[in-house]
């Protein structure tokens, strides 16, 4: 028996029904689409937002040219070169390896940032320009290397290059200084790389004063040691009225003032062994200026002008005030500027670290404390 005719008639009027009742779905082939397994492919929210817009620089704070310093909100400092106007310098820092140019008017400038190993007490240990600098554009830097300690040379817009290389790296011991004591001669103060053994050692560059002539990157004269068995190196300094070379150091017995006379006599001016940690010195007329780190100070250390002998206790011409300074330098005005480094000592002030004027009111190179005129 033919069903299929009564079956189909069923069928329709069941789903006429249902589509009344719950709207059924049609799959005529007039209104269905093709089945597809792609998803539709619709445009939607970028995966990630776009950047914001660049912030503006961030405005260097009014308060770091503050009265009382030629400029804060530095890094721990090494090397300060006075320039000519007085009113500005150039200021390592030690950490960073970045040398910028300060003033009492204007905001910090980098003038180069130089590569260093700051582990221990090493870095950017100091900066020093060519006697023949607006000629030739040229400093010098003290610098640790993962490696070594070595002397650059650096030219404007150009990148360092290594004009002595291989002076041991300690874990301590890393610190020293530069100093032209003529057109043609490089003065260098190496630590002992915490082993005094090496400062002893006459084939060792460490803890010595070298004397580098006509500093090159090619074909560099042989070195010559002015002085040996120094420690851990502080400052270098030369009194212009009578040629004498001035060096700091701190050994494991006491920190040391030494001086080498133009006709390289070699003698112990003064000893500190409480070791107040010496560090840069600057000296006139027979009298060294030394900062003193831990203690916070600057001494005036005195020498008669005939024998060279001290003629008293240093005397403190400053204490506590910014705290604890590295360099100390005299400005072409005759004015001395020193530079701290609080923030490595973990004693931070407030606006440190700075570059500030030692003897504020403008006074100069402090006068023997009896000269009354």
């Amino acid at each position: 028996m033919n069903v299929r005719g009564p079956l189909r008639a069923v069928l329709a009027v069941s789903c006429a029904a249902v589509l009344a009742l719950s709207g059924c779905a049609r799959f005529d082939s007039a209104q269905s689409q093709p089945f597809t397994t792609e998803p539709e492919l619709r445009p939607g929210p970028p995966s990630s937002p776009p950047p914001p817009p660049p912030l503006p620089p961030k405005p260097f704070p009014k308060e770091c040219r503050a009265p009382g310093v030629m400029q804060g909100c530095l890094e721990s400092t090494s090397g300060l070169i006075m320039l000519p106007d007085s009113q500005s310098a150039l200021v390592a820092e030690r950490l960073t390896g970045a040398v910028k140019e300060v003033s009492v008017r204007a905001e910090p400038k980098i003038k180069t940032v130089i590569p260093v190993d700051p582990s221990g007490d090493g870095g950017l240990m100091d900066i020093v320009l060519s006697p023949t600098y607006s000629q030739d554009r040229l400093m010098y830097a003290y610098v640790s290397t993962p490696t070594d300690n070595r002397v650059m040379r650096i030219a404007d817009g150009d990148v360092p290059k290594p004009i002595f290389t291989g002076i041991p790296k300690g874990a301590t011991g890393n610190m020293g200084a530069l100093l032209f004591t003529s057109p043609t001669t490089l003065v260098v103060l190496t630590g002992d790389a915490g082993d005094p053994a090496l400062a002893a050692d006459p084939a060792s560059p460490a803890g010595k004063v070298l004397r580098i002539e006509q500093p090159t990157t090619v074909n560099q004269a042989p070195l010559t040691t002015a002085l040996s068995g120094l420690g851990s190196g502080g400052g270098l300094c030369k009194d212009p009225s009578d040629g004498s070379l001035y060096i700091t150091d701190r050994t494991p017995t006491a920190d040391r003032l030494q001086r080498i006379t133009k006709d390289s006599k070699v003698s112990t001016v003064w000893t500190w062994p409480d070791k107040p940690g010496v560090a840069g010195c600057a000296a006139l007329d027979g009298t060294v200026l030394v900062n003193l780190i831990d203690t916070k100070q600057t001494v005036a250390v005195r020498l008669a002008p005939d024998t060279g002998a001290v003629t008293g206790e240093p005397e403190v011409v400053r204490q506590d005030v910014h705290g604890h300074a590295w360099a100390i330098q005299m400005s072409p005005d005759g004015n001395v500027w020193g530079a701290t480094v609080n923030k490595t000592v973990g004693d931070p002030e407030k606006l440190d670290d700075v570059v500030f004027p030692v003897f504020p009111s403008g006074g100069g190179f402090p006068r023997d404390s009896n000269d009354k005129t």
